[in-house]
């Protein structure tokens, strides 16, 4: 069974950084994209950024140049480091994997992020 664990959420000072990390167990195999979405209160989970096994990723407009997503050395992790923090980058923060050949898409439970003004 795949479970995704995020972790490295919590407060932070506008203006300050935060990383986030995800390790993905239950499959012996590499997903193909890895990914985070985040969730604001009262809207739809969006996108964040996501990166394929090969390294291509691609980063949503309003954080690109202030975050960072990249995949660890350890099979199936990812992270997302977080830089100049805004207060409407609070939100929950939920990671994601899938393979391209198959239509599941899994997710971990969530980690809260929120930033201080």
């Amino acid at each position: 069974q795949v479970q995704l664990v995020e972790s490295g959420g919590g407060l932070v000072q506008a203006g300050g950084s935060r990383r986030l990390s995800c390790a993905a167990s239950g499959s012996v195999l590499s997903f193909d994209v890895m990914g985070w979405y985040r969730q604001h209160p009262g809207e739809q989970r969006e996108l964040v950024a996501s990166i394929t096994s090969s390294g291509n990723a691609v980063v949503t407009d309003s954080v690109k140049g202030r975050f960072t997503i990249s995949r660890g050395n350890a099979k199936n992790t990812v992270y997302l480091q977080m830089n100049s923090l805004k207060p409407e980058d609070t939100a929950v923060y939920y990671c994601n994997a899938k393979f391209n050949w198959a239509a599941t898409n899994y997710w971990g439970q969530g980690t809260q992020v929120t930033v201080s003004s």
